[in-house]
């Protein structure tokens, strides 16, 4: 976008996702979409290996951006315990915190909520219903397209920006370019690698 040099915070977007490898390409899916756009990923593994306690570090990098994704489609328990995970709902309440805390000031936060197609998602968060967050269905095509639809509205936003269409395509290289940094490092992936590859691979407009 034109105009003024832009600050790191008005480029950086917070993202809240689970980790585990079942949701893995889907986190990539934000990162690539997130970065095609213009803007900076940011997450809670940049800061791994910090001693500040976690709950700070998420709470900073939070704060430090304008915008934030959260996807609140992992509702139900999991393992032998049949235990639900609470940090995705946890870090989108400080994100609608900050929100209203910061309304109508000069350092204002956005955010945007991800829920599985349909309406469960008002049983187990129907504070959430009068927001009309956006649906997927766990595939890597409808997570680019509901998070491409929701930067394009931003206004720090790169102008023009690939399609989600071109994007999707891209993805593939994403992976491989990620595949080869990750063998390179003896199967560990880091924060900075994925945002290499992504830079490395993300398609022109």
């Amino acid at each position: 976008m034109a105009g003024r040099p832009q600050s790191a915070y008005e480029k950086s977007v917070f993202i809240n996702c689970p980790f585990d490898r079942n949701y893995q390409d889907l986190l990539l899916a934000v990162v690539f979409s997130v970065l095609a756009h213009g803007f900076l990923p940011r997450s809670a593994r940049e800061t791994e290996g910090d001693p500040e306690p976690r709950f700070s570090r998420i709470l900073g990098t939070i704060a430090g951006s304008k915008y934030s994704i959260h996807d609140l489609s992992r509702s139900t328990g999991e393992g032998d315990d049949n235990l639900a995970r609470f940090n995705m709902p946890l870090e989108l309440g400080m994100a609608a915190a900050l929100r209203f805390e910061r309304e109508g000031s000069l350092r204002p936060h956005r955010w945007l909520a991800l829920v599985p197609d349909g309406h469960d998602y008002q049983r187990f968060i129907s504070d959430l219903a009068g927001f009309d967050p956006a649906r997927h269905d766990s595939s890597v095509q409808s997570i680019i397209r509901e998070v491409s639809a929701w930067l394009k509205t931003l206004e720090d936003v790169l102008d023009p920006a690939p399609s989600a269409l071109r994007i999707f395509q891209g993805f593939p290289n994403f992976r491989a370019q990620l595949v080869d940094l990750q063998a390179a490092a003896l199967d560990k992936q880091t924060w900075t690698d994925v945002l290499i590859a992504a830079s490395k691979t993300v398609p022109s407009p």
